[in-house]
């Protein structure tokens, strides 16, 4: 099994480096054609928001592995300025940059599992995994 590997991000270009290790892993793995473009989807919009939040940051893939499971782990995480309020930002709608508002809520409901860790002025780290069906 593949270890973790990290794409810094620092501009567009690297969203579109962490979407495509998403993809290329994913894959590798055994995953859907569906699951993999939600897997892709969730790695872009967490990698988009290191970008413009926090202006730089990481996105580590990883395959795992649980007693009676496989998947894919991604961690995304900055020492940017922080999320204020979790809670507002975990609401379908809400939005900072003018997009749809679709972020960290939509990136839950694509994966299974996810958690978010923020601290102001320290950074962020959410944790996200998708599990083989």
């Amino acid at each position: 099994m593949a270890a973790q590997t990290c794409v810094d991000v620092r501009n567009e270009w690297d969203i579109v480096s962490a979407r495509q290790l998403g993809r290329d892993l994913s894959k590798e793995l055994g995953f859907s054609s569906v699951d993999q473009a939600r897997i892709t989807t969730a790695i872009s919009e967490l990698a988009r928001n290191i970008y413009l939040y926090a202006g730089k940051g990481k996105v580590c893939i990883e395959p795992v592995k649980d007693v009676n499971r496989s998947g894919l782990q991604i961690i995304a995480s900055d020492t940017g300025p922080g999320i204020q309020d979790i809670r507002k930002v975990m609401q379908d709608g809400f939005t900072t940059s003018g997009g749809l508002g679709a972020g960290l809520p939509g990136v839950k409901r694509l994966m299974d599992e996810f958690s978010i860790n923020s601290s102001v002025d320290i950074g962020t780290e959410i944790l996200i995994t998708k599990w083989l069906r």
